[in-house]
């Protein structure tokens, strides 16, 4: 486990400074602000290819393909040291939706090792302390790379990324795993098996409504995203760098949040965990709306950062604990794409929303309807007990 979220760690660094610093690069050399927006997009985009891109997890072992994943990118992200003008930022463009594609593939790899060499008892604990792994590094890479970039540009960033893939490479590479070589799957066709992980989450009763739930609020919470520098300007008074204020004690309750999860799985199922994620996200969104006041704004904050990492961590819990061990990359890549998918269309439609609405009234509809969704969840899933597991073949990792 130690090696595992120490591999987390490393590429989680590098990979939130070179998000943060690919549209600030863009912007500099061209100084347009909608290829800098397009820097994003095309670091997300590849997201949408989930599905697809998540079957390779399954054809293969997945500690070799992480090791293949973070060395590939480690060779390439070198060549953006020759992104010094205006017109090589397809160079930019082309790299950034390679890295996309492999952090999907990365993603379900991840996703399905941690499923098979993981008591299933220990799922949520370690799903918790990832997540904090991850946010942690929000906090801190944001201003390493911020002062690089200020200082020397985008090439030193580039390569700060490139050599953190490079030891996460190294310690997958340590781990101390027995994978056995996944089967032959029946069909060799690469959409055949792609739509038998669609079918299988489909038709699972268990991940169906956790699914819809974290996709409803990822939804929600671009809509709240759009609306953070209206908060700031209409409803605190402060220039709109003070968003980053409010944007750090979200990251302080995403860890705190990270450090409560695995207690908290171990009493409650994944479905009640959710309810209570986007309970709390929807309440705290309402009330950093309605109170315009500078404590509570980042009261709030906290709360939010708290409840939206526990609808992710029950969803990823979840898909883990149910899907089949030959199909988790496949189910794991597709129920990423349907949660995340809503985030990118819901920001634009947040954006359009707050020109033309009241953004107190905004919020408050999203947290009313957040706060019906979480009831409803909750209710259905009343009387539900954590499982025990379904006792399928995992590999053996050393604990600790």
């Amino acid at each position: 486990m130690r090696w595992y979220l120490t591999g987390v760690v490393v590429s989680g660094f590098g990979t939130t400074a070179m998000w943060l610093v690919s549209g600030i690069w863009v912007k500099s050399l061209t100084g347009s602000d909608g290829l800098a927006a397009l820097a994003a997009f095309a670091l997300w985009a590849p997201v949408l290819a989930g599905p697809l891109l998540g079957t390779l997890a399954d054809r293969v072992r997945r500690r070799p393909l992480l090791v293949v994943l973070n060395l590939a990118m480690a060779a390439l992200l070198p060549l953006l040291l020759w992104v010094g003008s205006a017109d090589r930022v397809w160079l930019l463009f082309a790299v950034l939706v390679l890295y996309g594609a492999q952090g999907a593939v990365h993603e379900a790899a991840e996703q399905a090792l941690v499923a098979v060499v993981v008591d299933e008892g220990r799922l949520g604990t370690f799903n918790g302390l990832r997540m904090t792994a991850n946010e942690s590094m929000k906090l801190i890479a944001p201003l390493v790379a911020a002062g690089l970039f200020a200082r020397y540009g985008g090439g030193p960033v580039a390569l700060l990324d490139a050599a953190s893939f490079a030891v996460a490479a190294g310690v997958f590479a340590l781990m101390p795993v027995r994978e056995a070589r996944p089967a032959r799957p029946e069909s060799r066709s690469w959409w055949r098996e792609t739509a038998e992980g669609v079918r299988l989450l489909r038709a699972s009763r268990v991940l169906r409504p956790l699914v819809a739930t974290g996709a409803f609020t990822m939804l929600l919470a671009g809509v709240n995203g759009a609306a953070i520098y209206a908060v700031v300007d209409e409803g605190l008074g402060h220039a709109p760098a003070y968003a980053g204020v409010l944007y750090a004690a979200q990251g302080a309750g995403s860890v705190l949040a990270g450090l409560v999860t695995g207690p908290l799985l171990r009493r409650i199922p994944e479905r009640t965990l959710a309810a209570m994620g986007l309970a709390l996200f929807a309440v705290a969104v309402g009330v950093r709306g309605a109170l315009p006041y500078g404590t509570t704004a980042l009261a709030a904050s906290v709360v939010i950062g708290l409840g939206l990492p526990w609808v992710l961590v029950a969803v990823m819990t979840a898909v883990q604990r149910e899907a089949p061990a030959e199909a988790v990359g496949r189910m794991a890549a597709t129920s990423n794409t349907l949660v995340m998918a809503p985030n990118a269309p819901a920001i634009a439609l947040g954006a359009g929303l707050v020109a033309v609405t009241d953004v107190r009234a905004l919020l408050l509809l999203v947290a009313v309807t957040g706060a019906v969704w979480a009831l409803v969840l909750a209710a259905r899933g009343a009387g539900a007990v954590p499982r025990a597991g379904r006792h399928r073949s995992r590999a053996g990792l050393p604990p600790g």
